[in-house]
């Protein structure tokens, strides 16, 4: 069950890291309207990680936080 576990854990956190790697490549190249499309995608992966137990839901709270003030500081 263990080994079960750990590769889900893996995947999600895998999954998580390339939005958040991909709405920073996205803020980096100034793309606004790409990274406000990318977001959703990036809440999905975080949420589902938090949910089951991989990161804290506070850890996931604030990464969502923090990645929507650089995208919207894009907008201004």
């Amino acid at each position: 069950m263990g080994e079960r576990r750990r590769i889900f854990n893996t995947r999600r956190k895998k999954t998580m890291k390339d939005a958040v790697k991909k709405v920073g490549d996205l803020i980096k190249s100034k793309s606004a309207s790409e990274g406000s499309a990318a977001l959703p995608t990036l809440y999905k992966a975080i949420d589902k990680a938090a949910k089951h137990g991989t990161i804290k839901k506070n850890t996931a709270a604030r990464m969502k936080s923090r990645l929507t003030k650089r995208v919207a500081s894009l907008t201004k």
